[in-house]
């Protein structure tokens, strides 16, 4: 589904919220047409059932993306911080190694102050390939220079804050990239919309009632709330960003270092 443009998809949900709508109504119509029996009650109350389960389902989706959110913000400002821990302490390391490190850092930070630049999947795929390069020469320097003395305490620290980084990294990912909303729910979410917004129609009929341009504003804005909830379940987006200001301040601090 990410390959599917989110205006195509915003338009895609209006086209079934409508259909479903219309087809609910017609069928509506024609049986108030040929039976007195179906009263408005009973659909009233069974429409109003399927619309809370809709909201519900919403609502809980919603709410998974919108902590995801979150989390992908608090792990960009501890990801900076360990890469910054990292920078300062490969302070410690022998020439020339010291020198290979930092500017190893400086292209790691300066790739992910950008990553809110990708626009495609293959992008941010190179990106991450990009980054696990960069981390295992970064660690390769580091046991190198470890296993010159065992008993390094200075060593260890910066091995600490090394691993932190790549930790971060990692978790990242998983949050960001492969953290995602089941395809099962999505269906369920789908077929509940049909069924509500079916419902809808079939009652607005069963009520004797003529087709009303509140349905426009029905469809909007559950359309809006839907494609709200893809674009928070995408790893990349033009529309809701993930602030890299952390990032952004820490690139700006190595690169001015000398």
């Amino acid at each position: 589904m990410d390959n599917i443009p989110i205006s195509v998809f915003f338009l895609a949900t209006c086209l079934i919220v409508v259909l479903s709508i219309d087809v609910g109504y017609r069928v509506g119509k024609t049986i108030h047409k040929t039976s007195d029996s179906e009263k408005e009650s009973p659909v009233s109350g069974i429409s109003g059932s399927i619309l809370g389960l809709l909201v519900f389902i919403l609502v809980f989706t919603f709410n998974i993306v919108s902590e995801r959110y979150d989390t992908k913000r608090s792990l960009v400002r501890q990801e900076a911080g360990a890469i910054r821990a990292t920078w300062l302490r490969s302070e410690f390391l022998p020439e020339p190694d010291r020198s290979t490190t930092r500017n190893l850092i400086k292209e790691y930070v300066n790739s992910r102050a950008n990553v809110h630049q990708i626009e495609n999947p293959n992008q941010l795929e190179e990106k991450i390939a990009l980054s696990t390069k960069t981390q295992d020469k970064l660690f390769a320097i580091a046991v190198t220079n470890a296993r010159k003395d065992m008993n390094s305490d200075v060593a260890a620290l910066y091995i600490e804050s090394l691993n932190e980084m790549i930790n971060l990294h990692f978790m990242r990912v998983a949050v960001g990239w492969q953290a995602r909303i089941p395809n099962g729910i999505w269906t369920v979410l789908f077929i509940l919309i049909v069924l509500s917004m079916f419902a809808v129609g079939y009652q607005t009929a069963i009520a004797g009632s003529s087709r009303s341009w509140s349905t426009l504003i029905l469809t909007i804005s559950f359309s809006i709330v839907i494609t709200l909830i893809a674009i928070l379940d995408r790893p990349e987006n033009n529309y809701i960003t993930v602030p890299q200001q952390s990032m952004i301040d820490l690139r700006d601090y190595i690169n001015s270092q000398k």
